[in-house]
């Protein structure tokens, strides 16, 4: 079989890859190891995790917020065989739109595991072996979640969170090792399902690689919900013992930390996805922490592979692999694509949601850059009154000299959508007065928007 371009993985990067080289007029072929297309992201990422975002927020509403909106229902109860339910259905659907995306489109798809024979040969091990040649190759083979030594994956127990989205049970008492996004957004669900869950830290502030008043921010609000922390602790030990599993950790001033759960989630981040590609028999070679090395035009040692998402360097972000993907399949046609990753969002889907765009304030303090910060409360808009939604806040960062907004950071209602106002804003080099002179409908979250881009002009918020 022999294809102009060969991609290798079915998450966002590659299937998104796939139908734009197809777009383009290339015979295409796309290779997949899973039952099912779409990655993790679709199918124990990030479709499934917001779908249970989405139940357990109705339900702690239904707990906590229906009586102060005069809405009077009986102690609502878990039906967690339905939630699971729904959500396999939210995953099902989202996946078969992607195999109609592939027959639209004339995507050839081959089910089994792509490993390369040579720089233009993959073999595709699966159900059926096919030997593929292809003009130019994809590597978009995405990301596994990392595993401690001391805290190996059992699947039932210790889990990743792959098994955190499918467990049989709401837990009594579950333990997260990490205080970013995935730990995060996953102990926010079982915390408002009723679970006591607690959250293992080793540096000094959840989303530690986000603008820090996000961190404090966040840490607050999820207080409010239930949600305990010990930050700045490190985890040296975690022990099953039937169906309890013990945690030993030591604390920044040395005092032994210990916690027991019915669940462990160790969530400290991912690592690329290589196992299996024979890579090297390609001629291509990896980074220290196995990511594939590639130039700034997302190309391997051979100019005709390229790879990109998690398996590469930057955020792992479905987003960033999507974006990389299209630039690929563009420069392969000859064009000139545009990439810009300081413009890549980065969003944490809890509730309240916080985002981020750009550079955060110490990153600027870091490079010595004058700027000027803008900063608006929610609890100061009419439009979060009337939704109950008052935490949080819009942060805008702009330069001193020149007011071109620099960086832009939000924890409230709707923040994963606010945040692209300043994403686009940024795309052109907008000024916060820029911002600030748009009109922005009333009651509207996006006031919050203009109200900090008018503190960051000239300390000149209206409504505050």
């Amino acid at each position: 079989m022999e294809f102009d371009v060969l991609v290798i993985g079915a998450g966002p990067g590659g299937y998104v890859s796939a139908i734009r080289c197809a777009q383009l007029g290339f015979s295409t072929a796309l290779v997949e190891k899973d039952p099912t297309l779409g990655g993790t992201c679709l199918n124990v990422g990030c479709i499934p995790s917001k779908a249970l975002l989405d139940s357990s927020e109705h339900y702690y509403n239904a707990t906590h917020a229906f009586a102060e909106h005069g809405i009077e229902v009986e102690a609502p109860k878990i039906n967690w065989a339905q939630m699971m339910a729904r959500k396999k259905q939210v995953v099902d659907t989202t996946c078969s739109g992607i195999d109609f995306l592939m027959n639209k489109n004339k995507v050839t798809v081959l089910k089994g595991l792509g490993s390369f024979v040579d720089a233009h040969t993959v073999k595709v091990s699966g159900a059926e072996e096919h030997t593929v040649k292809a003009k130019h190759i994809v590597v978009a083979t995405g990301s596994t979640p990392i595993e401690l030594p001391f805290a190996k994956f059992d699947g039932e127990r210790i889990i990743s969170s792959t098994e955190a989205l499918s467990l049989p049970e709401v837990p009594k008492r579950l333990i997260v090792i990490g205080g970013g996004v995935i730990g995060l957004e996953l102990g926010s669900v079982y915390t408002r399902l009723g679970a006591e869950v607690t959250v293992v830290e080793f540096a000094d502030s959840i989303l530690a690689t986000m603008d820090g008043s996000i961190g404090k921010e966040m840490q607050r609000v999820l207080r409010k919900t239930g949600m305990s922390f010990h930050l700045g602790t490190k985890v040296e030990g975690v022990k099953r013992h039937g169906d309890v599993v013990k945690v030993k950790a030591t604390d920044k001033k040395g005092n032994a930390v210990e916690i027991e759960g019915d669940y462990c989630l160790v969530a400290v981040g991912r690592k690329a996805n290589t196992a299996g590609l024979n890579y090297e028999a390609a001629g291509i070679t990896a980074d220290e922490r196995g990511r594939l090395n590639v130039n700034d035009h997302l190309q391997t040692s051979q100019p005709h592979i390229y790879a990109i998402g998690d398996v590469v360097r930057g955020a792992m972000l479905a987003h960033k692999a999507e974006e990389e993907g299209v630039d690929v399949a563009e420069q392969i046609a000859g064009q000139k694509p545009h990439m810009d990753y300081n413009l890549i969002p980065g969003i944490v889907y809890t509730w309240p949601e916080a985002a981020s765009v750009g550079q955060t304030e110490e990153q600027l303090k870091a490079s010595g850059r004058g700027y000027k910060v803008g900063n608006f409360p929610m609890r100061a808009l009419g439009r979060s009154r009337a939704s109950g939604d008052t935490d949080g806040f819009v942060k805008v960062l702009a330069d001193a000299s020149t007011d071109e907004v620099l960086g832009a950071h939000i924890v409230g209602a709707r923040a994963a959508d606010l945040i692209m106002e300043l994403a686009v804003a940024m795309e052109y080099r907008a000024s916060a007065e820029d911002v600030a002179r748009i009109c922005h409908g009333h009651p509207t979250y996006t006031e919050a928007i203009k109200e900090a881009a008018l503190d960051a002009t000239a300390k000149r918020a209206i409504h505050m």
